[in-house]
Protein backbone atom coordinates (compact mmCIF):
# COMPACT_ATOMS: atom_id res chain seq x y z
CA UNK A 1 0.00 0.00 0.00
CA UNK A 2 2.66 2.58 0.78
CA UNK A 3 4.85 1.50 -2.21
CA UNK A 4 1.82 2.10 -4.60
CA UNK A 5 1.12 5.55 -2.83
CA UNK A 6 4.59 6.53 -3.13
CA UNK A 7 4.64 5.66 -6.50
CA UNK A 8 1.59 7.20 -7.11
CA UNK A 9 2.50 10.83 -5.47
CA UNK A 10 6.31 10.21 -7.66
CA UNK A 11 3.83 10.30 -11.03
CA UNK A 12 1.74 13.11 -9.84
CA UNK A 13 5.08 15.15 -9.33
CA UNK A 14 6.40 14.29 -12.67
CA UNK A 15 2.98 15.20 -14.33
CA UNK A 16 3.79 18.98 -11.94
CA UNK A 17 6.60 19.25 -13.56
CA UNK A 18 6.05 18.70 -16.73
CA UNK A 19 2.97 20.35 -17.11
CA UNK A 20 4.60 24.28 -15.30
CA UNK A 21 7.32 26.36 -16.03
CA UNK A 22 10.97 26.78 -14.30
CA UNK A 23 9.43 28.12 -11.27
CA UNK A 24 8.18 25.35 -10.04
CA UNK A 25 11.19 23.10 -11.05
CA UNK A 26 13.33 25.52 -8.94
CA UNK A 27 10.86 25.42 -6.20
CA UNK A 28 11.01 21.55 -6.14
CA UNK A 29 14.56 21.42 -6.49
CA UNK A 30 15.42 23.87 -3.37
CA UNK A 31 12.50 22.29 -1.19
CA UNK A 32 14.48 19.22 -1.53
CA UNK A 33 17.62 20.61 -1.36
CA UNK A 34 16.37 22.58 2.09
CA UNK A 35 17.77 25.81 0.92
CA UNK A 36 15.39 29.11 0.97
CA UNK A 37 15.67 31.23 -1.97
CA UNK A 38 15.63 34.94 -1.57
CA UNK A 39 14.80 37.85 -3.84
CA UNK A 40 15.15 41.26 -2.13
CA UNK A 41 13.72 44.30 -3.68
CA UNK A 42 15.46 46.98 -1.65
CA UNK A 43 13.49 49.46 -3.37
CA UNK A 44 10.07 48.07 -2.57
CA UNK A 45 11.59 47.30 0.94
CA UNK A 46 10.32 43.56 0.26
CA UNK A 47 11.60 40.09 0.09
CA UNK A 48 10.24 37.24 -1.16
CA UNK A 49 10.95 33.63 0.06
CA UNK A 50 11.14 30.78 -1.38
CA UNK A 51 11.73 27.27 -1.00
CA UNK A 52 12.79 25.22 2.38
CA UNK A 53 11.32 28.20 4.46
CA UNK A 54 10.64 26.36 7.41
CA UNK A 55 14.24 26.76 8.50
CA UNK A 56 14.17 29.80 8.93
CA UNK A 57 13.76 31.53 12.79
CA UNK A 58 11.30 34.42 12.14
CA UNK A 59 8.58 35.05 10.63
CA UNK A 60 8.59 35.95 7.16
CA UNK A 61 4.48 36.82 6.73
CA UNK A 62 4.51 40.40 5.81
CA UNK A 63 7.89 40.16 3.08
CA UNK A 64 9.38 43.01 4.95
CA UNK A 65 13.03 43.00 5.61
CA UNK A 66 12.85 44.20 8.96
CA UNK A 67 11.87 40.67 10.51
CA UNK A 68 14.99 39.57 8.48
CA UNK A 69 17.52 42.07 10.05
CA UNK A 70 15.79 41.96 13.76
CA UNK A 71 16.97 37.94 13.78
CA UNK A 72 20.55 38.20 12.55
CA UNK A 73 22.77 39.45 14.79
CA UNK A 74 24.95 42.52 14.94
CA UNK A 75 28.15 41.43 12.93
CA UNK A 76 25.49 39.90 10.09
CA UNK A 77 23.45 43.02 9.57
CA UNK A 78 26.80 45.13 9.09
CA UNK A 79 27.55 42.38 6.32
CA UNK A 80 24.48 43.11 4.23
CA UNK A 81 24.71 47.05 4.96
CA UNK A 82 28.16 47.36 3.23
CA UNK A 83 26.68 44.75 0.85
CA UNK A 84 23.35 47.24 0.31
CA UNK A 85 25.55 50.34 0.34
CA UNK A 86 27.87 49.64 -2.43
CA UNK A 87 27.56 51.47 -5.51
CA UNK A 88 29.38 49.73 -8.04
CA UNK A 89 27.59 49.70 -11.34
CA UNK A 90 28.32 46.30 -12.00
CA UNK A 91 26.73 42.92 -10.69
CA UNK A 92 28.40 41.03 -8.08
CA UNK A 93 28.48 37.68 -6.51
CA UNK A 94 28.93 37.23 -2.94
CA UNK A 95 28.91 34.85 0.32
CA UNK A 96 28.22 35.82 3.62
CA UNK A 97 28.20 34.08 7.22
CA UNK A 98 25.15 34.91 9.09
CA UNK A 99 24.29 34.39 12.75
CA UNK A 100 20.64 34.18 13.79
CA UNK A 101 19.30 34.53 16.77
CA UNK A 102 16.40 31.49 17.98
CA UNK A 103 14.62 30.33 21.11
CA UNK A 104 17.30 27.56 21.21
CA UNK A 105 20.29 29.38 20.08
CA UNK A 106 22.19 30.90 17.38
CA UNK A 107 21.45 29.38 13.93
CA UNK A 108 24.10 29.72 11.55
CA UNK A 109 23.14 30.69 7.49
CA UNK A 110 25.21 30.94 4.62
CA UNK A 111 24.06 33.56 2.36
CA UNK A 112 25.20 33.09 -1.35
CA UNK A 113 23.92 35.32 -4.04
CA UNK A 114 24.47 38.30 -6.88
CA UNK A 115 23.67 41.97 -6.48
CA UNK A 116 21.68 43.44 -8.99
CA UNK A 117 22.68 47.50 -9.35
CA UNK A 118 20.14 50.09 -10.94
CA UNK A 119 21.33 52.61 -13.78
CA UNK A 120 22.81 54.29 -11.36
CA UNK A 121 24.52 51.98 -9.34
CA UNK A 122 22.55 51.77 -5.95
CA UNK A 123 22.01 48.08 -4.83
CA UNK A 124 18.07 47.50 -6.68
CA UNK A 125 18.11 43.78 -6.34
CA UNK A 126 19.87 41.52 -3.88
CA UNK A 127 18.64 37.56 -5.35
CA UNK A 128 20.20 34.59 -3.06
CA UNK A 129 19.84 31.28 -1.32
CA UNK A 130 19.87 30.79 2.27
CA UNK A 131 21.24 27.35 3.56
CA UNK A 132 21.63 26.20 7.49
CA UNK A 133 25.31 26.27 8.26
CA UNK A 134 25.31 25.50 12.02
CA UNK A 135 27.64 22.72 12.71
CA UNK A 136 30.23 24.00 9.60
CA UNK A 137 29.93 27.54 10.84
CA UNK A 138 30.81 26.04 14.83
CA UNK A 139 33.71 24.27 13.89
CA UNK A 140 35.23 27.02 11.71
CA UNK A 141 35.04 28.89 14.87
CA UNK A 142 36.18 25.77 16.87
CA UNK A 143 39.47 25.80 14.68
CA UNK A 144 39.88 29.30 14.51
CA UNK A 145 39.61 29.31 18.33
CA UNK A 146 42.44 26.04 18.68
CA UNK A 147 44.71 28.22 16.53
CA UNK A 148 45.16 30.63 19.17
CA UNK A 149 43.97 28.68 22.36
CA UNK A 150 46.00 26.13 24.76
CA UNK A 151 44.18 23.27 24.42
CA UNK A 152 44.52 22.80 28.39
CA UNK A 153 44.18 26.09 29.83
CA UNK A 154 41.94 27.55 27.28
CA UNK A 155 44.59 30.68 27.57
CA UNK A 156 46.42 32.11 24.28
CA UNK A 157 48.65 29.88 23.23
CA UNK A 158 52.61 30.63 22.63
CA UNK A 159 52.30 31.78 18.85
CA UNK A 160 49.03 34.02 19.16
CA UNK A 161 50.72 35.62 22.57
CA UNK A 162 53.18 36.51 20.62
CA UNK A 163 51.58 38.66 17.97
CA UNK A 164 49.45 40.65 20.95
CA UNK A 165 53.07 41.06 22.42
CA UNK A 166 54.20 42.39 18.98
CA UNK A 167 51.03 44.69 18.88
CA UNK A 168 51.50 45.86 22.35
CA UNK A 169 55.09 46.64 21.68
CA UNK A 170 54.37 48.92 18.74
CA UNK A 171 51.65 50.74 20.03
CA UNK A 172 54.11 51.53 23.06
CA UNK A 173 56.79 53.38 20.84
CA UNK A 174 53.90 55.00 19.00
CA UNK A 175 52.18 56.28 21.93
CA UNK A 176 55.64 57.41 24.01
CA UNK A 177 54.74 54.68 27.06
CA UNK A 178 56.41 51.17 28.49
CA UNK A 179 54.61 47.80 28.26
CA UNK A 180 55.86 44.65 30.01
CA UNK A 181 55.97 41.20 29.55
CA UNK A 182 56.61 38.39 32.50
CA UNK A 183 56.83 34.59 32.36
CA UNK A 184 55.31 33.09 35.72
CA UNK A 185 56.64 29.53 35.94
CA UNK A 186 55.08 26.23 38.35
CA UNK A 187 57.76 25.72 40.24
CA UNK A 188 59.08 22.37 40.82
CA UNK A 189 56.09 20.37 38.48
CA UNK A 190 57.50 17.56 38.02
CA UNK A 191 57.65 17.14 42.15
CA UNK A 192 54.36 17.54 41.74
CA UNK A 193 53.62 15.26 39.36
CA UNK A 194 55.58 12.73 40.94
CA UNK A 195 53.84 13.22 44.09
CA UNK A 196 49.96 13.02 43.05
CA UNK A 197 49.79 12.16 39.43
CA UNK A 198 50.32 13.78 35.92
CA UNK A 199 46.40 14.51 36.13
CA UNK A 200 46.57 16.52 39.09
CA UNK A 201 49.75 18.57 37.57
CA UNK A 202 47.28 19.14 34.56
CA UNK A 203 44.73 20.36 37.24
CA UNK A 204 47.61 22.83 39.18
CA UNK A 205 48.52 24.59 35.77
CA UNK A 206 44.79 25.16 34.99
CA UNK A 207 44.41 26.25 38.67
CA UNK A 208 47.43 28.32 38.84
CA UNK A 209 46.14 29.68 35.05
CA UNK A 210 43.20 31.01 36.58
CA UNK A 211 44.45 32.65 39.39
CA UNK A 212 47.10 34.64 37.59
CA UNK A 213 44.71 35.56 34.61
CA UNK A 214 42.17 36.75 38.23
CA UNK A 215 45.31 39.30 39.68
CA UNK A 216 45.25 41.07 35.89
CA UNK A 217 43.30 44.20 34.87
CA UNK A 218 41.27 43.78 32.06
CA UNK A 219 43.42 44.98 29.62
CA UNK A 220 46.27 42.79 30.83
CA UNK A 221 46.67 39.83 28.34
CA UNK A 222 47.78 36.18 29.42
CA UNK A 223 48.91 32.62 27.73
CA UNK A 224 50.31 29.35 28.31
CA UNK A 225 54.20 29.65 26.80
CA UNK A 226 55.29 26.36 27.73
CA UNK A 227 54.06 23.48 29.54
CA UNK A 228 54.51 24.79 33.20
CA UNK A 229 54.33 28.49 31.93
CA UNK A 230 52.32 31.71 31.31
CA UNK A 231 53.20 34.51 29.71
CA UNK A 232 51.94 38.09 30.63
CA UNK A 233 51.67 41.25 28.79
CA UNK A 234 50.65 44.17 30.99
CA UNK A 235 50.07 46.53 28.24
CA UNK A 236 50.53 50.30 30.49
CA UNK A 237 52.83 49.51 33.07
CA UNK A 238 55.49 52.17 34.69
CA UNK A 239 58.86 50.46 35.68
CA UNK A 240 58.38 50.48 39.41
CA UNK A 241 55.13 48.74 38.67
CA UNK A 242 56.61 45.25 37.64
CA UNK A 243 57.54 44.40 40.92
CA UNK A 244 54.45 45.28 42.94
CA UNK A 245 52.63 42.99 39.94
CA UNK A 246 54.79 40.18 40.13
CA UNK A 247 54.45 40.07 43.69
CA UNK A 248 50.89 40.21 43.29
CA UNK A 249 50.59 36.85 40.70
CA UNK A 250 52.90 35.23 42.77
CA UNK A 251 51.01 36.14 46.00
CA UNK A 252 47.37 34.80 44.29
CA UNK A 253 49.61 31.28 43.77
CA UNK A 254 51.00 30.73 46.90
CA UNK A 255 48.37 31.77 49.35
CA UNK A 256 45.96 29.14 48.99
CA UNK A 257 46.48 25.32 47.74
CA UNK A 258 44.57 24.33 44.34
CA UNK A 259 41.63 21.75 44.67
CA UNK A 260 42.78 18.63 42.46
CA UNK A 261 40.72 15.27 42.85
CA UNK A 262 44.23 13.87 44.47
CA UNK A 263 43.47 16.33 47.13
CA UNK A 264 45.23 20.25 47.70
CA UNK A 265 48.01 20.99 46.35
CA UNK A 266 49.94 24.03 47.50
CA UNK A 267 52.21 25.10 44.55
CA UNK A 268 54.35 28.49 43.79
CA UNK A 269 55.85 30.32 40.91
CA UNK A 270 58.45 32.16 40.29
CA UNK A 271 58.54 35.55 37.17
CA UNK A 272 61.26 36.85 35.13
CA UNK A 273 60.21 40.48 33.66
CA UNK A 274 61.01 42.57 30.98
CA UNK A 275 60.39 46.31 30.61
CA UNK A 276 59.52 47.23 26.98
CA UNK A 277 60.20 48.69 24.23
CA UNK A 278 63.59 50.08 26.22
CA UNK A 279 64.97 46.73 26.86
CA UNK A 280 63.59 44.89 23.69
CA UNK A 281 62.36 45.77 20.58
CA UNK A 282 60.54 42.65 19.38
CA UNK A 283 58.20 40.42 20.95
CA UNK A 284 61.04 37.62 20.35
CA UNK A 285 63.54 39.46 22.19
CA UNK A 286 60.82 40.38 24.73
CA UNK A 287 59.83 36.42 25.06
CA UNK A 288 63.68 35.88 25.35
CA UNK A 289 65.14 38.28 27.56
CA UNK A 290 61.81 37.89 29.79
CA UNK A 291 62.92 33.88 29.83
CA UNK A 292 66.87 34.94 30.93
CA UNK A 293 64.94 37.14 34.07
CA UNK A 294 62.99 33.83 34.61
CA UNK A 295 66.46 31.75 34.88
CA UNK A 296 68.11 34.24 37.73
CA UNK A 297 64.25 34.40 39.17
CA UNK A 298 64.47 29.94 39.69
CA UNK A 299 68.57 30.48 40.30
CA UNK A 300 67.60 31.78 43.77
CA UNK A 301 65.07 28.80 44.62
CA UNK A 302 61.23 29.34 44.84
CA UNK A 303 59.16 31.83 44.71
CA UNK A 304 61.64 34.13 42.95
CA UNK A 305 61.75 37.30 41.08
CA UNK A 306 63.88 39.36 38.61
CA UNK A 307 63.96 41.74 35.88
CA UNK A 308 66.08 41.55 32.96
CA UNK A 309 69.41 43.21 33.12
CA UNK A 310 71.61 43.50 29.26
CA UNK A 311 74.08 40.76 28.88
CA UNK A 312 75.07 40.47 25.00
CA UNK A 313 76.60 37.39 24.74
CA UNK A 314 73.69 35.51 26.58
CA UNK A 315 71.63 37.66 24.39
CA UNK A 316 72.97 36.30 21.25
CA UNK A 317 73.07 32.86 22.05
CA UNK A 318 69.57 32.77 23.08
CA UNK A 319 68.71 34.72 20.17
CA UNK A 320 70.12 31.93 17.82
CA UNK A 321 68.07 29.22 19.51
CA UNK A 322 64.99 31.32 19.30
CA UNK A 323 65.81 31.63 15.84
CA UNK A 324 66.28 27.59 15.41
CA UNK A 325 62.98 26.86 16.91
CA UNK A 326 61.07 29.21 14.80
CA UNK A 327 63.15 27.59 11.76
CA UNK A 328 61.85 24.08 13.29
CA UNK A 329 58.05 25.11 13.81
CA UNK A 330 58.13 26.51 10.37
CA UNK A 331 59.87 22.77 8.82
CA UNK A 332 57.02 21.40 10.53
CA UNK A 333 54.40 23.34 8.78
CA UNK A 334 55.67 22.73 5.88
CA UNK A 335 56.19 19.02 6.08
CA UNK A 336 60.33 19.78 5.91
CA UNK A 337 61.09 17.83 8.85
CA UNK A 338 62.22 14.23 7.64
CA UNK A 339 63.08 11.33 9.49
CA UNK A 340 66.13 9.32 8.19
CA UNK A 341 67.12 5.64 8.67
CA UNK A 342 69.86 3.61 9.77
CA UNK A 343 70.23 -0.22 9.86
CA UNK A 344 70.87 -1.89 13.04
CA UNK A 345 72.33 -5.39 12.35
CA UNK A 346 72.69 -8.33 13.68
CA UNK A 347 76.24 -9.05 14.62
CA UNK A 348 76.18 -13.03 13.37
CA UNK A 349 74.41 -12.66 9.86
CA UNK A 350 75.05 -8.10 8.93
CA UNK A 351 71.52 -8.07 8.06
CA UNK A 352 69.38 -5.24 9.50
CA UNK A 353 67.31 -6.53 12.00
CA UNK A 354 65.68 -2.99 12.70
CA UNK A 355 66.08 0.80 11.76
CA UNK A 356 66.87 3.92 14.42
CA UNK A 357 64.65 6.91 13.20
CA UNK A 358 67.08 9.94 13.14
CA UNK A 359 66.01 13.46 12.77
CA UNK A 360 66.43 15.71 9.77
CA UNK A 361 65.46 19.10 8.88
CA UNK A 362 65.14 20.41 5.16
CA UNK A 363 66.09 23.81 4.57
CA UNK A 364 63.99 25.51 1.81
CA UNK A 365 66.97 25.37 -0.91
CA UNK A 366 67.21 21.30 0.03
CA UNK A 367 70.21 21.37 2.55
CA UNK A 368 69.89 18.79 5.43
CA UNK A 369 70.39 19.79 9.06
CA UNK A 370 71.06 16.66 11.61
CA UNK A 371 69.14 16.46 14.99
CA UNK A 372 72.39 17.72 16.95
CA UNK A 373 72.36 20.80 14.84
CA UNK A 374 68.17 22.29 16.10
CA UNK A 375 67.23 19.46 18.69
CA UNK A 376 68.86 21.25 21.55
CA UNK A 377 67.59 24.84 20.49
CA UNK A 378 64.14 23.01 20.42
CA UNK A 379 64.46 21.91 23.87
CA UNK A 380 65.54 25.14 25.11
CA UNK A 381 62.45 27.26 23.39
CA UNK A 382 59.54 24.54 24.82
CA UNK A 383 58.98 23.11 21.18
CA UNK A 384 61.03 19.46 21.22
CA UNK A 385 58.03 17.82 22.52
CA UNK A 386 56.55 18.38 18.91
CA UNK A 387 59.70 17.33 17.36
CA UNK A 388 59.55 13.88 19.31
CA UNK A 389 55.77 13.65 18.77
CA UNK A 390 56.27 13.71 14.71
CA UNK A 391 59.04 11.10 15.38
CA UNK A 392 57.00 8.63 17.02
CA UNK A 393 53.57 9.01 14.74
CA UNK A 394 55.50 9.07 11.26
CA UNK A 395 57.52 6.01 12.72
CA UNK A 396 53.98 4.48 13.42
CA UNK A 397 52.34 5.32 10.19
CA UNK A 398 55.81 3.64 8.32
CA UNK A 399 55.32 0.56 10.27
CA UNK A 400 51.43 0.56 9.54
CA UNK A 401 52.27 0.83 6.04
CA UNK A 402 55.40 -1.98 6.07
CA UNK A 403 54.22 -5.11 7.85
CA UNK A 404 57.54 -6.30 8.47
CA UNK A 405 59.15 -3.24 9.70
CA UNK A 406 60.75 -2.42 13.05
CA UNK A 407 61.52 0.71 13.87
CA UNK A 408 63.50 2.49 17.11
CA UNK A 409 62.79 6.63 17.73
CA UNK A 410 64.31 8.54 20.42
CA UNK A 411 62.83 10.24 23.38
CA UNK A 412 64.68 13.63 23.84
CA UNK A 413 65.34 14.64 27.52
CA UNK A 414 63.22 17.36 27.82
CA UNK A 415 59.99 15.07 27.08
CA UNK A 416 61.90 12.14 29.31
CA UNK A 417 61.10 14.49 32.28
CA UNK A 418 57.44 15.24 31.54
CA UNK A 419 55.38 12.73 32.92
CA UNK A 420 52.13 14.22 30.80
CA UNK A 421 53.99 14.04 27.67
CA UNK A 422 55.26 10.54 28.35
CA UNK A 423 51.68 9.40 29.20
CA UNK A 424 50.60 10.79 25.73
CA UNK A 425 52.97 9.15 24.42
CA UNK A 426 51.97 5.68 25.87
CA UNK A 427 48.54 6.31 24.69
CA UNK A 428 49.56 6.92 20.84
CA UNK A 429 50.88 3.40 21.13
CA UNK A 430 48.14 2.08 22.48
CA UNK A 431 45.98 3.71 20.21
CA UNK A 432 48.39 1.28 17.44
CA UNK A 433 49.12 -1.69 19.14
CA UNK A 434 49.25 -3.71 15.83
CA UNK A 435 52.91 -2.35 15.30
CA UNK A 436 53.59 -1.69 18.86
CA UNK A 437 55.80 -5.50 19.02
CA UNK A 438 58.05 -4.10 16.66
CA UNK A 439 58.67 -0.42 17.71
CA UNK A 440 61.69 0.44 19.87
CA UNK A 441 61.77 3.35 22.11
CA UNK A 442 65.11 4.64 23.32
CA UNK A 443 65.94 7.19 26.45
CA UNK A 444 69.44 8.43 26.83
CA UNK A 445 71.16 7.09 30.14
CA UNK A 446 71.28 10.66 31.45
CA UNK A 447 67.88 11.50 31.22
CA UNK A 448 66.33 8.16 32.59
CA UNK A 449 68.39 9.35 36.12
CA UNK A 450 66.12 12.86 36.09
CA UNK A 451 62.84 11.72 37.05
CA UNK A 452 63.70 7.74 37.76
CA UNK A 453 60.40 6.88 39.05
CA UNK A 454 58.75 8.05 36.71
CA UNK A 455 61.01 6.54 33.34
CA UNK A 456 60.17 3.47 35.21
CA UNK A 457 56.59 3.75 35.34
CA UNK A 458 56.88 4.57 31.18
CA UNK A 459 58.92 1.69 30.39
CA UNK A 460 56.88 -0.53 32.49
CA UNK A 461 53.55 0.98 30.45
CA UNK A 462 55.34 0.26 27.00
CA UNK A 463 56.82 -2.79 27.44
CA UNK A 464 52.90 -4.12 28.34
CA UNK A 465 52.36 -3.04 25.14
CA UNK A 466 55.01 -5.26 23.90
CA UNK A 467 57.43 -2.38 23.23
CA UNK A 468 60.80 -3.41 23.48
CA UNK A 469 63.18 -0.32 25.74
CA UNK A 470 66.25 0.65 25.04
CA UNK A 471 68.92 3.15 27.04
CA UNK A 472 71.33 4.87 24.79
CA UNK A 473 74.51 6.52 25.07
CA UNK A 474 75.03 3.98 28.10
CA UNK A 475 78.40 4.38 29.70
CA UNK A 476 78.37 8.23 28.87
CA UNK A 477 76.54 8.95 32.15
CA UNK A 478 76.07 7.92 35.66
CA UNK A 479 73.23 4.61 35.33
CA UNK A 480 73.80 1.89 37.85
CA UNK A 481 73.14 -1.48 36.38
CA UNK A 482 70.66 -1.85 39.22
CA UNK A 483 68.97 0.68 37.77
CA UNK A 484 68.31 -0.72 34.53
CA UNK A 485 67.20 -3.97 35.98
CA UNK A 486 64.76 -2.16 37.82
CA UNK A 487 63.48 -0.32 35.19
CA UNK A 488 63.20 -3.76 33.10
CA UNK A 489 65.07 -2.43 29.69
CA UNK A 490 65.33 -4.75 26.78
CA UNK A 491 68.43 -3.44 25.09
CA UNK A 492 71.57 -1.24 26.46
CA UNK A 493 73.49 0.91 23.30
CA UNK A 494 77.20 1.44 24.14
CA UNK A 495 78.00 4.92 23.82
CA UNK A 496 79.87 5.52 20.62
CA UNK A 497 82.87 7.40 22.15
CA UNK A 498 84.18 3.80 23.37
CA UNK A 499 83.33 2.07 20.11
CA UNK A 500 85.19 4.29 18.13
CA UNK A 501 88.58 2.75 17.22
CA UNK A 502 87.92 0.20 19.50
CA UNK A 503 91.01 -2.65 18.19
CA UNK A 504 92.85 0.36 18.63
CA UNK A 505 92.16 1.56 22.04
CA UNK A 506 93.16 -1.76 24.82
CA UNK A 507 91.16 0.08 27.61
CA UNK A 508 88.48 1.09 25.95
CA UNK A 509 88.56 -3.09 25.40
CA UNK A 510 88.23 -4.00 29.00
CA UNK A 511 85.15 -1.33 29.67
CA UNK A 512 83.05 -2.20 26.36
CA UNK A 513 83.78 -6.20 27.56
CA UNK A 514 82.83 -5.70 30.93
CA UNK A 515 79.57 -3.28 29.85
CA UNK A 516 78.60 -6.24 27.47
CA UNK A 517 78.94 -9.21 29.91
CA UNK A 518 77.54 -7.34 32.72
CA UNK A 519 74.20 -6.71 30.38
CA UNK A 520 74.32 -9.97 29.47
CA UNK A 521 74.25 -11.22 32.77
CA UNK A 522 70.88 -9.35 33.21
CA UNK A 523 69.66 -11.03 30.29
CA UNK A 524 69.82 -7.58 28.12
CA UNK A 525 70.50 -7.23 24.47
CA UNK A 526 73.32 -5.12 23.22
CA UNK A 527 73.88 -3.04 20.43
CA UNK A 528 77.67 -1.23 19.33
CA UNK A 529 77.19 2.35 18.35
CA UNK A 530 80.02 3.63 15.81
CA UNK A 531 81.12 0.69 14.48
CA UNK A 532 83.03 1.76 11.77
CA UNK A 533 85.68 -0.97 10.83
CA UNK A 534 85.60 -5.07 10.34
CA UNK A 535 88.59 -5.60 13.00
CA UNK A 536 86.09 -3.33 15.41
CA UNK A 537 82.92 -5.80 14.79
CA UNK A 538 85.37 -8.41 15.19
CA UNK A 539 86.09 -7.77 18.42
CA UNK A 540 82.58 -6.70 19.31
CA UNK A 541 81.10 -9.91 18.07
CA UNK A 542 83.58 -12.04 20.43
CA UNK A 543 82.98 -10.29 22.97
CA UNK A 544 79.03 -10.98 22.72
CA UNK A 545 77.66 -8.14 21.26
CA UNK A 546 74.42 -8.52 19.66
CA UNK A 547 73.93 -5.79 17.21
CA UNK A 548 76.32 -2.96 15.60
CA UNK A 549 75.22 0.14 13.92
CA UNK A 550 77.26 2.61 12.21
CA UNK A 551 78.37 4.31 9.19
CA UNK A 552 80.22 0.97 8.57
CA UNK A 553 77.23 -0.94 8.30
CA UNK A 554 74.92 1.99 6.50
CA UNK A 555 74.53 5.42 6.83
CA UNK A 556 70.93 7.03 7.67
CA UNK A 557 69.04 7.49 4.51
CA UNK A 558 65.91 9.80 4.35
CA UNK A 559 64.82 7.07 1.32
CA UNK A 560 66.06 3.95 2.18
CA UNK A 561 65.30 -0.06 0.11
CA UNK A 562 62.62 -0.60 2.00
CA UNK A 563 60.71 2.49 2.04
CA UNK A 564 60.47 2.35 -1.76
CA UNK A 565 58.42 -1.17 -2.32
Amino acid sequence: MLLQQSLQKGTEVRAAIGATHDNARLRLASQAARVVVLDWQVAEERIHWDGATDILPFPLSNGHPQAFLDAVTRTGRDALAMLLDDKSPYSSQFELNLEVASALGAVGLTFAGTRVPDSEGRTERVIGLLRESTEKQREMQRLTYLATRDELTGHLNRNALRTELQLAISRAKEESRHCAFLVASIDRLAMINDGYGFDAGEEVIVGVGERLAKSLRASDIIGRTAGNKFGVILKNCRENEIAVVAARLKRAVRDHAIDTRSGKVSATTSVGAVWLPLAAATSQEAMLRAEQALERARANGRDGFAVYAESPQRDTARLRQMSIADEVTQALKDNRLRLAYQPIVSAGSRKPVHYECLLRMLRPDGQEISAGHFVPAAEQMGIVHLVDRFALETAVAQMAHHGELSLGVNVSGTAAQDPVWLQRFVEHVRDNRDVAERLVVELTETASLHQFEENARFVSQLRELGVKVAIDDFGAGYTSFRNLQIMHVDVVKIDGSYIKDLSLNPQNQVFVRTLTELAKNLGMRVVAEWVGSEEDAALLEGFGVDYFQGFYFGEPLLEPSWSKD
